[in-house]
C-alpha cells in the first residue's frame, strides 16, 4: 500500500490537515511542536484502530480548542499494487465511540461494516493490529534506544513482530519459573507446597490405617441400615405408587358417574329443547286467530241458530204433520260410551309404551305406543260418529219441538225471528272470519287438534324439566354437554387406570399389603440403627480423617498435575520460542549483513544473533573477533538496531508492502552515516513506501516529496511579575491560566 494523501481532523494540533505523499520516500520536517508524531500517530490510527474503539488516548489526541463533541476523523487515499497491477483507493475513519464510523472504497467496491473493513486493512497491508504495526513499520527514535537497553524488551519485540501479539514471552516463563519453585522447594523451613501436601498426606495415611481396623464392624452395621433403609424407602416409594393409582382409580369412578349423571341430564335438556322448539312452532301457528273457547261457543251458537233457521224456513215453507209417538231409544249411547272406552284404553296404552322406552326397560315400547295411538284414533271416529249420529237425533226432535211451536205461534213472528238468526249468524261468521257452518266446524276441528298437541307437548316439557324457563334450557343442555366433555378427558388422562375393571378394589388390598410392608421395614431399620448407634467407635473422627486424607491427596494430585502442566508449558514456550527465533535470527542476520555494511560503510558486515539469549554481535576488523553490540557507541547502537528493525519488517509483512513510518530514528547517526542511512531507506522505497519524520533538512536532497509543517505561533504575551501568584495556582476571577495553546 502506498498512500498518496493524507487528511486529518481534529487530531492534536491540527483542525484540519491535508497533504500529499511521495509513492517513494517522503520527507516530513518540521520544528518541535509542529505536529510529526501527531501525523505519525494518526496513520496508525487510521491503518490499525477499531473506530468503534473507546480508549482513553483517543479523547487526549482532541485539540485544546475543539468543542466538546469533536473526534478525531482520518483519511487517505492509496493504491495498491498486486498481480492485477495498481488499484487504487481512499479510507476514512471517524472515531466516535460506538457510532464511529468507516468508509473503504477500492476499485468500485465500499465496505463501511467496521469489523469488514478492518479485516480488508489487514489483507492489503499485512498488518493485523496496532501493537503489531509499532513492533514492525512504525519506528519511533526512543524506542530503538529502549531496545538497546532491555535485552528482554528486544526479544518481546522480535517475539511480538513475528507473532503480532502485544507481549512476548519473557514475562510468561519468569512467572512459570516462579511458579515451579514455589511448588517444588524441599527444604525444612520454607518447604514448597509439593513436600507439604506430601508430608500431610502420610500423616493422615497412618491415621486412617489406625482407624480402618474399628471402622470394619461399623461398616457392617451401617450397611445392614443402608439396606434396611433401602428396603424402607422401596415400601415407601411402591406404597405411595399404589395409593395414588388408588386414589386415580376413586377418581375415575367418580368421574364416570359424574359422566353418566352428566350425560342423562344432556339427554334431557337436549329432548326439552326440542319440544321448546317445537311447542313455539305450534304457539306461532295456530289455524285460527280466535282463541279456541270463543271459537268453540261461537261455532255452537251457530250450530244453534242454523236449527233454527232451518226450522223456520221449514214451518214457512209448509205445514208439518206432527205426530207424538214415543221416540226409540236413541242409538248413539252404546257407540259413544265404546268410543269412549277405546280412546281412554289407546292413550294410556301409548303413555306406558313411552315410558318404557323412555326408561330403557323395555326395547319395544315404541309398539305399544303405536298401537296405543292406533286404538285411540278408533275411539276418536267412532266418537265422531256417535256425535254425528246425536246431532240428527237432536235435530228430529228439534223439528218436532218446531212443528209444534209453529201451530202456535204466527207466521210475521218466524219471519222476524228467522231473520233475527239470519243476522245473529252473518255476525257471528265474521266474528269468526269464516264463510258458514261447515268452515267454522272445520276451523274449530283444527284449532282443537292444535290445541291439544300444544297441550301434549307442554306436558311432555314440564315432564322432562319441570318449570324451568324455556330460555335456560340451551345453556343447560351445553352446560351438560361440556361437562361429558370434561369428564371424559379427566378419564383419559387418568391413564389406563380408569378403563380397569374393579381397578379400586384391587388396589385396596395392594395398598393394605404394602402399608404392612412398610411397617416390618420400618421396625428392622429401628433396629439396624440401635446397632450402629450402639457401636463404640467413633465413626465421625474416622470420617473426618478421610476425608482430609482425600483432601490432601486431590490437592497433591492437583499440584502434581499443576507441576507437570507448568514444566511441560516452559519447555513448549522454550521449544517454540527456540524455533521462532531460531527462523527469525537466521532472516535477521542475512538481511543485516547488507544493511549494517553499508549504514556503516563497510566497518560491520558480519552479524551474529543468539538464539537464546538474542545478543547481537557484530565481527569487529581490529579485533578479528565478535563483539557484543553493547560494546558499540551509541549511535552505531541504534544503526544496528535499526537495520533490525528494517529486517523484521521484511520477515512479517511477507509480500505485503506497508508504508514504513520513521520518526527521526537518525539523531544520533553522524552525517556520513546519516547519509548512507537515507541512501538505505531511499533503496527500501522501492518496495516499501517510506514516510520520514525530521525537523533536520540535510535529507531532504534525497526525498521524493518533501512536506514542511509550520510551527506553532501562539504565545503567551501576558508579562508575568515576581509578585504574581504561581502558576500552579488559580487566582479568583481570572478565568485560569492563559498559557499557549496548540493550534
Amino acid at each position: 500500500m502506498r498512500i498518496t494523501r493524507l487528511q486529518v481532523r481534529d487530531v492534536r494540533r491540527y483542525r484540519d490537515l491535508d497533504i500529499n505523499l511521495a509513492p517513494g520516500l517522503t520527507i516530513v520536517r518540521g520544528p518541535n511542536e509542529a505536529g510529526k508524531s501527531t501525523i505519525q500517530r494518526a496513520l496508525e490510527l487510521v491503518l490499525t484502530r477499531k473506530v468503534t474503539s473507546t480508549h482513553g488516548d483517543l479523547e487526549a489526541l482532541r485539540p485544546w480548542d475543539s468543542a466538546d463533541d469533536a473526534r478525531p476523523i482520518v483519511s487517505l487515499e492509496f493504491t495498491q499494487e498486486d498481480d492485477d497491477g495498481f488499484r487504487t483507493g481512499s479510507l476514512e475513519k471517524a472515531f466516535r465511540g460506538a457510532k464511529g464510523s468507516v468508509t473503504l472504497q477500492l476499485d468500485g467496491e465500499v465496505v463501511t461494516d467496521p469489523a469488514l473493513a478492518d479485516e480488508r486493512l489487514a489483507e492489503l497491508t499485512g498488518i493485523p493490529t496496532e501493537p503489531f504495526f509499532r513492533s514492525t513499520a512504525s519506528v519511533r527514535h526512543h524506542e530503538v534506544a529502549d531496545l538497546a537497553r532491555d535485552e528482554a524488551a528486544l526479544r518481546d519485540r522480535l517475539q511480538a513482530s513475528i507473532s503480532g501479539a502485544d507481549r512476548g514471552t519473557s514475562a510468561a516463563k519468569k512467572k512459570l519459573e516462579r511458579a515451579l519453585h514455589d511448588l517444588n522447594t524441599r527444604g525444612d523451613k520454607n518447604p514448597g507446597r509439593l513436600k507439604v501436601a506430601e508430608d500431610a498426606v502420610a500423616g493422615l495415611q497412618v491415621s486412617v490405617d489406625r482407624g480402618e481396623a474399628g471402622l470394619a464392624q461399623l461398616e457392617h452395621d451401617r450397611e445392614a441400615l443402608s439396606l434396611a433403609r433401602e428396603r424402607r424407602a422401596t415400601s415407601e416409594t411402591a406404597l405411595a405408587e399404589r395409593r395414588s393409582l388408588l386414589e386415580k382409580a376413586r377418581q375415575a369412578e367418580r368421574f364416570m358417574a359424574e359422566r353418566q349423571a352428566a350425560q342423562e341430564r344432556y339427554e334431557r335438556y337436549r329432548q326439552a329443547v326440542l319440544v321448546a322448539e317445537e311447542v313455539a312452532q305450534l304457539h306461532a301457528s295456530h289455524p285460527s286467530a280466535t282463541p279456541l273457547p270463543v271459537l268453540r261457543t261461537a261455532v255452537e251458537r251457530l250450530r244453534v241458530l242454523d236449527g233454527q233457521m232451518q226450522t223456520l224456513r221449514a214451518m214457512l215453507a209448509g205445514e208439518i204433520d206432527v205426530q207424538f209417538e214415543v221416540p226409540p231409544e236413541p242409538t248413539w249411547r252404546p257407540l259413544s260410551r265404546i268410543a269412549g272406552m277405546a280412546a281412554i284404553g289407546g292413550v294410556l296404552l301409548a303413555v306406558i309404551g313411552f315410558l318404557l322406552q323412555a326408561t330403557d326397560i323395555f326395547a319395544s315400547g315404541s309398539v305399544l305406543t303405536y298401537a296405543g295411538a292406533a286404538v285411540a284414533g278408533i275411539g276418536l271416529i267412532l266418537a265422531l260418529v256417535a256425535w254425528w249420529l246425536r246431532r240428527g237425533a237432536q235435530a228430529q226432535t228439534q223439528l218436532r219441538d218446531v212443528e209444534i211451536d209453529r201451530r202456535l205461534r204466527g207466521r210475521s213472528q218466524m219471519e222476524l225471528e228467522l231473520r233475527e238468526a239470519e243476522a245473529e249468524t252473518t255476525a257471528r261468521l265474521e266474528s269468526i272470519a269464516v264463510e258458514d257452518l261447515a268452515s267454522g266446524e272445520d276451523l274449530l276441528a283444527r284449532e282443537d287438534a292444535h290445541v291439544q298437541s300444544i297441550e301434549r307437548l307442554s306436558a311432555e316439557l314440564t315432564g322432562l324439566v319441570g318449570k324451568e324457563p324455556t330460555e335456560i334450557l340451551g345453556p343447560n343442555r351445553d352446560a351438560a354437554a361440556l361437562e361429558v366433555e370434561q369428564k371424559t378427558a379427566a378419564l383419559e388422562a387418568l391413564g389406563p387406570i380408569a378403563k380397569e375393571p374393579r381397578a379400586r378394589e384391587r388396589l385396596e388390598v395392594e395398598v393394605r399389603e404394602e402399608e404392612a410392608t412398610l411397617e416390618r421395614t420400618r421396625d428392622e431399620e429401628a433396629n439396624a440403627r440401635a446397632r450402629v448407634e450402639a457401636n463404640g467407635v467413633d465413626a465421625e473422627q474416622v470420617a473426618g480423617e478421610t476425608e482430609r486424607l482425600a483432601m490432601w491427596s486431590d490437592q497433591l494430585a492437583a499440584l502434581q498435575r499443576r507441576g507437570r502442566v507448568l514444566d511441560l508449558t516452559l519447555r513448549s514456550i522454550q521449544a517454540a520460542e527456540q524455533a521462532t527465533m531460531r527462523t527469525a535470527t537466521r532472516y535477521l542476520e542475512k538481511r543485516m549483513h547488507g544493511d549494517l555494511g553499508r549504514v556503516t560503510g563497510g566497518r560491520y558486515r558480519r552479524v551474529r544473533i543468539d538464539d537464546r539469549s538474542l545478543d547481537i554481535a557484530v565481527w569487529a576488523p581490529e579485533r578479528g573477533d565478535w563483539v557484543d553490540a553493547t560494546q558499540l557507541s551509541q549511535g552505531t547502537l541504534d544503526q544496528v538496531y535499526l537495520t533490525a528493525r528494517l529486517g523484521l519488517v521484511r520477515l512479517v509483512t511477507g509480500d505485503r508492502r506497508p508504508p514504513l513510518i520513521f520518526d527521526d530514528p537518525f539523531v544520533t547517526f553522524d552525517d556520513e552515516r546519516a547519509t548512507r542511512a537515507v541512501a538505505l531507506l531511499r533503496e527500501l522505497a522501492g518496495d516499501f513506501q517510506v514516510i520520514y519524520l525530521t525537523t533536520s533538512d540535510r535529507y531532504d536532497v534525497a526525498a521524493d516529496a518533501v512536506v514542511e509543517l509550520p510551527a506553532p505561533t501562539a504565545v503567551d504575551d501576558e508579562a508575568v511579575s515576581p509578585d504574581d501568584t504561581p502558576a500552579t495556582e488559580s487566582v479568583p476571577g481570572s478565568g485560569g491560566s492563559k498559557a499557549g495553546r496548540r493550534t
